[in-house]
């Protein structure tokens, strides 16, 4: 008794100290949810009252150095931690690595992420390095253990997602990984390789989306010389993506003549949005200084080769001895150079350029430009299945929601039993990039599942030009603090 009673002695300010993180942590657990948790509890008032552990024996050693790298150990250790929670349960910081989102969002701008905000995802993988998605670099190895992996959970936020909101959330076909070949995605990459594979073999027949996939992805299970080696990652380990949720749970959604319909009511235009526009001059060439002021980036002045491109030229109406440039442009900048005198015409991009769109070999006949009408999921709502929608849902029922879907003669048996109806289990979301043409988005991968979304920028904390040297306005002060919500 006397050994516990001496270990009890301590100045009141340390018991304060004692008691506050004691508190915290008691807020922590019932904040999470896991109480099994408080277990833990004892540690954390051993740590500063009983130290019968002996969390800092090397305080009472007499070597110098002893004492030199155990602070440094010390700091180190406790930094990681704090870090990594911080990074788990309150703000990650997140770099704008391409176009999609300009003129809202910035290559080069440097965001503060909210995870409290939408609330914070306890981690699928707990065992992870702080500060690395999922590999680190040079070594190329996993920066997380595979084991254990959690249930999805999310705690209690401040906010929900409401529509045009910007959001951070992890790629949701992203969780098969050719490191290689990583872009486009591996689903995406299989329908090409099939279909490609399939029609050489046979050009006269259109073979099936099935088909194709299933082709495609022995092709690139056995082509490791171009593709390499296929790793699987979790939710919360794949790649982080920014876009604006343009449809939020229960929404239908709908482009015609790329504008977005609601409900089938058209969507006000975002002052950022913009699109890619053939612009023909009257025979000058445009500056470096006259792009600069239009704000359009080095990577997007692209000049039409008049011999190359002629086709092209041709089928747009445009001059064939006419400068022509392609590059993006939101409404504003439309209008400035629609009244220069140096612009003979301007014609916007085809939707022919964009591609195929998801559900890819789902014969909906829908292009970037003019996509749906679609039902974005709720939790909880039914949908009566058929063969027009299967495609679209399919991914949903099978991979995002962990079914069993089988499709026998136009029945659907999911988990064994043969149904017509499929509730759903969580809320979607539809994600584009302002950059309306240059954005890998939810026309080209589809939903984004409620577990896979990771937070709300809230501000830009640096941003740097990447056309600029550092004397030369590389630093974009005036985006310093900008609000990055929406």
């Amino acid at each position: 008794m006397r050994k516990l009673a001496d270990r009890l002695q301590h100045p009141v300010k340390q018991w304060i100290k004692a008691a506050a993180w004691c508190l915290l942590y008691i807020l922590f657990v019932a904040w999470v949810g896991t109480f099994w948790w408080l277990l833990l509890l004892p540690l954390v008032f051993d740590a500063f009252i009983t130290q019968y552990i002996p969390w800092t024996w090397w305080k009472k050693s007499k070597n110098k150095t002893v004492l030199a790298v155990m602070g440094w150990v010390d700091a180190i250790l406790f930094a990681l931690i704090a870090v990594y929670f911080i990074n788990l349960y309150l703000f990650q910081n997140y770099q704008i690595p391409t176009s999609s989102l300009e003129k809202t969002l910035l290559v080069g701008d440097f965001l503060f992420v909210s995870k409290a905000s939408y609330g914070p995802r306890v981690p699928n993988t707990p065992f992870s390095f702080p500060l690395v998605q999922h590999t680190f670099p040079v070594i190329n190895t996993k920066s997380y253990l595979e084991n254990p992996q959690w249930e999805y959970k999310r705690l209690k936020g401040f906010d929900t997602i409401e529509r045009n909101d910007i959001v951070v959330f992890n790629f949701p076909t992203g969780d098969t990984v050719p490191v290689k070949v990583q872009n486009p995605d591996y689903y995406v990459s299989s329908y090409y390789e099939g279909y490609n594979n399939l029609k050489l073999q046979n050009p006269d027949v259109e073979p099936s989306a099935e088909a194709c996939m299933a082709r495609g992805r022995e092709i690139i299970r056995s082509r490791k010389d171009i593709y390499g080696e296929l790793v699987y990652r979790p939710v919360d380990r794949r790649e982080n993506y920014v876009k604006r949720c343009v449809a939020i749970p229960g929404d239908f959604f709908e482009i015609r003549d790329n504008t977005i319909f609601i409900n089938d009511k058209p969507e006000e235009l975002h002052p950022g949005v913009q699109y890619n526009y053939y612009v023909q001059t009257t025979g000058r060439y445009f500056s470096a200084d006259m792009m600069d002021k239009l704000g359009i980036s080095f990577d997007d002045r692209k000049l039409q080769d008049p011999v190359a491109d002629q086709q092209l030229i041709n089928y747009l109406g445009l001059e064939p001895n006419l400068p022509v440039y392609h590059f993006p442009l939101t409404a504003a900048m439309l209008d400035k150079l629609k009244n220069s005198i140096l612009v003979k015409s301007i014609r916007i991009e085809p939707f022919a350029i964009g591609g195929d769109v998801f559900p890819y070999g789902g014969g909906h006949g829908w292009n970037r430009d003019n996509y749906g009408p679609i039902y974005i999921p709720r939790k909880g709502s039914t949908l009566k299945l058929n063969s027009w929608n299967i495609s679209i849902y399919e991914r949903i029922i099978r991979v995002y929601e962990k079914n069993d879907l089988e499709v026998r003669d136009g029945r659907f048996i999911i988990n064994g039993k043969e149904t017509d109806y499929y509730t759903f289990k969580m809320d979607y979301y539809w994600m584009m990039g302002d950059n309306r043409h240059n954005s890998a988005d939810s026309r080209y991968w589809g939903f984004v599942p409620e577990d896979h979304v990771v937070g709300r920028p809230v501000a830009v904390w640096l941003s740097l030009n990447k056309d600029k040297g550092w004397f030369e306005g590389k630093i974009r002060f005036n985006r310093f603090f900008k609000d990055a919500r929406r």
